[in-house]
C-alpha cells in the first residue's frame, strides 16, 4: 500500500526554496540558479592585459604558470568575433562523389576490421570487402546528396572564428599577484584594467 504524498508547487525561475526537481540518474539535482538560464557568474574577473593574436595572450598565461602564478583563476577571452568562411574549391558531382568514397572507405575499413576480427577464414578479405564496399556507397551517397542540392552550394569551405583581440583576465582576487609578476615581463600588455 503506499502513502499519499503531499502535494508541491512546480519549481520556478528565480524562486527560492519551495519545490525540488525530481532526481536524475546522477543523484539529486538542484533548481538552475540565479534567473534559470544557467549557473551563476563566477568571481568577478579583472583584464590584465590585452592582444591582437592568441599566441601573445597564451604567452602571458605561460609566463604566469612559469612563475607559479594560480592559473586556474586565469581566462583568456576573445572579443568582437568574425566568422570567416574559407572557399576551398569548386563541387562538382564527381568531386562530391570522391570525397563520399573517401569518407566511405574509412567507415568501411572500420566496419571491416570489425569483422575481421571474428573471421575465421581470410580475415583481410573481410577488410578489403568492407573498404570497396563502403567506397562505393560513399560515393554513390556523395554524388545523390550533391545533385540533390540543386546547384545551390557548388564549392567545398572551411569555417573558422576569428577575434579581433584577446584579452586576459584574472580572478579580482589575484589580479595585484599578477600585475607584480607582468612588471617582470618585457611583453607590452596593452593594459586595460
Amino acid at each position: 500500500m503506499t502513502s499519499p504524498s503531499t502535494p508541491s508547487a512546480a519549481w520556478q525561475p528565480g524562486v527560492p526554496g519551495g519545490a525540488t526537481l525530481p532526481s536524475g540518474p546522477a543523484g539529486r539535482v538542484g533548481a538552475p540558479s540565479g534567473d534559470g538560464h544557467g549557473p551563476a557568474l563566477g568571481p568577478a574577473a579583472v583584464t590584465i592585459g590585452t592582444y591582437p593574436d592568441y599566441p601573445s595572450a597564451q604567452r602571458l598565461v605561460d609566463f604566469l604558470a612559469d612563475n607559479r602564478f594560480p592559473v586556474e583563476h586565469t581566462a583568456i577571452v576573445g572579443t568582437n568575433l568574425t566568422l570567416v568562411e574559407t572557399v576551398l574549391g569548386r563541387l562538382t558531382t564527381a568531386r562530391a562523389a570522391l570525397l563520399g568514397a573517401g569518407t566511405g572507405a574509412w567507415f568501411g575499413l572500420f566496419i571491416g576490421l570489425l569483422f575481421g576480427i571474428f573471421t575465421v577464414g581470410n580475415w583481410l578479405a573481410v577488410i578489403l570487402a568492407g573498404l570497396v564496399i563502403g567506397a562505393i556507397w560513399g560515393a554513390v551517397f556523395g554524388a545523390i546528396a550533391h545533385a540533390m542540392s540543386g546547384g545551390r552550394r557548388d564549392f567545398t569551405s572551411a569555417s573558422s572564428l576569428r577575434a579581433a583581440q584577446y584579452a586576459v583576465t584574472v580572478d579580482a582576487q589575484v589580479a595585484d599577484q599578477a600585475r607584480q609578476l607582468l612588471g617582470r615581463l618585457h611583453v607590452p600588455t596593452h593594459a586595460t584594467g
